[in-house]
């Protein structure tokens, strides 16, 4: 419940961010008429979210047992990537997000009311479409009854009522670090979705290795005692996983949390580094070519300074033997 309830607050509250940004600069620039058609939008993002959501439930039920472990487990590595690619996409974007959607928007207002509302579906319904599909996947990995979907409502319930508060000013927290605890604790849930999603390949046949067993602790942690349940429900724990899972969980769980907590420019510092020394290097045979061509230039004018001195004493001397 936990982990769905940390999805939908992390989703929730980014769509609930780009919300706020789109309406606050259209109340600013005097545009109040045009928020019917964010908030239409918003509403055809939400539906549109619903009905992924509800096809994916109702859809699979109709498949066999293999093809449902195949599509989970398909659906479990697409959803992972989505998650990665969206922690550090907000990671990477956050402090410039408002000014990339002022520009949206200004393009969107010179367009008409059609454009308007796509900005705001388009931006929602992004931050939808992910959370339908992880919470799904973790839905059915958790295996938790009506718990997860819960705990997933709760998050964007209180994700709303966050973005409202900051949008009236009344609330102002850290964004910065609060994407960076969320997106990590996302990315350690993002590894139990994607062991999960590996053992559900391996059900299907897809993957080998079934009863090529890691470990096996059940009877230490129990799956239906409560801790186990809340380790489940929380972090996708299972305490016999196979070779293979602990394998991509590790994987996948230590370079990604590693990158993603490193400094914002720890990449392209090395990078810029090299490219100014480089650029040092190149500059200095032109700057040594340059020099050569100073000093040449500085020994015509003194040549030329000491042709003129012997010319005028040339001179002097002529004038006094005349005299």
């Amino acid at each position: 419940m936990f982990s769905n309830f940390l999805i939908g607050l992390r989703e929730g509250l980014e769509a609930s961010l780009v919300v706020c940004i789109l309406i606050a600069y259209l109340v600013k620039t005097g545009n109040k008429n045009k928020l019917v058609s964010i908030w239409i939008g918003v509403g055809i993002a939400v539906v549109v979210s619903l009905a992924f959501g509800a096809g994916l439930e109702f859809g699979s039920q109709e498949m066999t047992f293999k093809a449902q472990e195949a599509l989970g487990g398909t659906l479990s590595i697409i959803s992972v990537g989505l998650v990665t690619w969206m922690v550090f996409w907000m990671r990477r974007t956050a402090r410039h997000l408002k000014t990339e959607l002022h520009g949206k928007l200004d393009a969107a207002l010179a367009m008409g009311t059609g454009a308007l509302v796509a900005t705001a579906l388009l931006a929602v319904g992004r931050e939808g479409l992910e959370t339908s599909l992880f919470v799904w996947r973790a839905v059915h990995a958790a295996d938790d009854g009506w718990h997860p979907m819960i705990g997933a409502f709760l998050g964007i319930g209180t994700a709303v009522v966050l973005g409202w508060l900051f949008y009236r000013g009344a609330l102002k927290i850290n964004l910065s670090k609060f994407f960076t605890w969320t997106g990590g604790m996302l990315v350690v849930v993002a590894a139990g979705v994607l062991a999960y999603g590996v053992h559900d390949l391996q059900e299907a046949e897809f993957l080998g290795g079934i009863h090529n067993k890691a470990f096996d602790i059940s009877a230490t942690i129990p799956p239906d005692s409560w801790y186990g349940t809340l380790l489940k429900g929380t972090f996708n724990f299972q305490p016999d996983p196979t070779v293979l899972q602990v394998t991509v969980w590790a994987l996948y769980l230590i370079p990604t949390l590693a990158l993603f907590l490193a400094p914002i420019g720890f990449g392209r510092s090395v990078g810029a580094t090299d490219q100014k020394a480089q650029k040092a290097t190149d500059e200095k045979p032109e700057a040594d070519s340059a020099g050569d061509g100073a000093r040449d230039g500085d020994g015509a004018v003194h040549d030329g300074e000491r042709v003129r001195d012997g010319a005028r004493r040339a001179g002097s001397g002529a004038g006094g033997n005349q005299v």
